[in-house]
């Protein structure tokens, strides 16, 4: 049933807090990905498995969503003078606002950030030198002006245009790992902390769903007639952030970046079999196109940058709610219009209980922290059975969090 927006900014956030013990939290991920265990609910049911029997778990002819978004090195230090040691965390692009432009550019770029250390950096230039393959140059960053939330947009330069900042990152920075972890990033991290599909440079958190997936897994879901379809959702550091106010109304959901292609969204229009989530990333993806095609259904001339969904958008009274094929179809006919192959939008969506899934029918997903957004999604797709299963796999001793273990949900 759907819920009124003064409903849903009414939940407390207290209301999904859970105990998770530390020793619960996996701190690094399993040698072989597929080894982990896979707790499953269908319609109430709950029942322990192998990762490695997903291919036989899943509806006949279903689709498999997987975010191809690649994490990259998005920790940057410089030490000062003085000694003091500033973090740079690269956030997303601000100029060129593009991922693969700004990972592409060879002399300088600006970057949303947050700065580590803040207190000691006051409006000097930070410079390092970087040596890589035989060359040596310098790579500076500059403080341009305070934005939202903490963060600051950094102008980074460096003095060797046969270097790409995307290979800056790679050469000079560090990978985030979770900062639940406590603890530094390590070499198993650069490969482990990477789903073994990740294509596309921008996400500065792995979407963990996907971790457990294997090239024989892959083959496994190919000789079941599973189909596997990709889309890109950048996730951002907003991922980890906590509920922090009392209800989620007064809860700011941060906003990422995804791109779909035309050829799957002509695909959604006619597709008839269940449509399975891989990761929360995957479920905001789906389900914000969705909302896309309402709003060109609502206004066919709007334009390409206003196709970004609010945090809100689903909750409105009085909105048309067409069917997903309906939507799917505006989509794409709007696609067809404005000769796009891709569409790249940014979607705030905030999926809490009260919320009407439009697409999905199933999610593939890992144990999440209480009181976050992510556990507020599986909450809304599971009713209050979420406390049922947290408590289970608690009791059974599943591994919680980014490298723990995971869960299939359908219905």
């Amino acid at each position: 049933m759907k819920h009124s927006m003064d409903q849903v900014h009414n939940i407390s956030t207290q209301d999904y807090n859970y105990t998770l013990p530390e020793e619960n939290i996996a701190i690094y991920g399993l040698k072989n990905r597929d080894d982990s265990r896979l707790l499953t609910w269908k319609n109430g049911t709950i029942e322990d498995h192998n990762f490695q029997h997903l291919p036989d778990l899943l509806p006949k002819n279903a689709m498999l969503v997987f975010n191809n978004t690649q994490v990259i090195n998005a920790r940057l230090f410089f030490n000062k003078s003085t000694g003091a040691k500033i973090e740079l965390f690269c956030l997303e692009p601000i100029a060129p606002n593009d991922y693969a432009l700004s990972f592409s550019q060879n002399q300088s770029c600006r970057w949303k950030c947050l700065v580590g250390n803040l207190k000691r950096w006051r409006d000097e230039i930070l410079v390092q030198t970087v040596q890589h393959a035989g060359s040596t140059f310098s790579f500076s960053a500059k403080k341009i002006q305070t934005l939202p939330n903490n963060a600051f947009e950094i102008e980074f330069q460096w003095d060797n245009p046969g270097v790409t900042f995307g290979q800056i990152l790679e050469y000079t920075g560090n990978l985030p790992i979770p900062p639940y972890l406590n603890r530094e990033s390590e070499e198993a991290d650069l490969t482990r902390y990477q789903t073994v599909y990740a294509k596309v440079k921008g996400s500065v958190a792995a979407p963990t769903a996907g971790l457990h997936f294997t090239p024989s897994i892959f083959e496994a879901l190919k000789k079941g007639g599973i189909n596997c379809r990709e889309i890109t959702l950048h996730v951002g550091a907003g991922t980890f952030q906590p509920v922090k106010t009392e209800t989620i109304g007064g809860h700011t959901m941060h906003a990422e970046q995804f791109t779909i292609s035309k050829e799957f969204v002509a695909e959604l229009t006619t597709y008839q079999g269940p449509i399975i989530a891989v990761g929360t990333t995957a479920v905001r993806t789906l389900e914000s196109l969705y909302f896309l095609g309402c709003m060109i259904l609502n206004n066919p001339q709007i334009k390409k940058e206003e196709l970004n969904v609010q945090q809100w958008d689903p909750y409105q009274k009085g909105a048309h709610r067409p069917t997903a094929k309906e939507a799917f179809q505006a989509l794409l006919n709007y696609l067809q219009i404005n000769h796009l192959d891709n569409l790249n939008c940014s979607t705030q969506i905030i999926i809490a209980p009260g919320y009407t899934f439009n697409v999905i029918t199933g999610m593939i997903t890992n144990f999440h922290q209480p009181q976050s957004t992510l556990l507020l999604l599986i909450a809304a797709f599971l009713g209050d059975d979420w406390k049922k299963i947290y408590h289970h796999a608690l009791s059974k001793e599943y591994r919680f969090l980014s490298f723990g273990d995971s869960n299939l949900y359908f219905k």
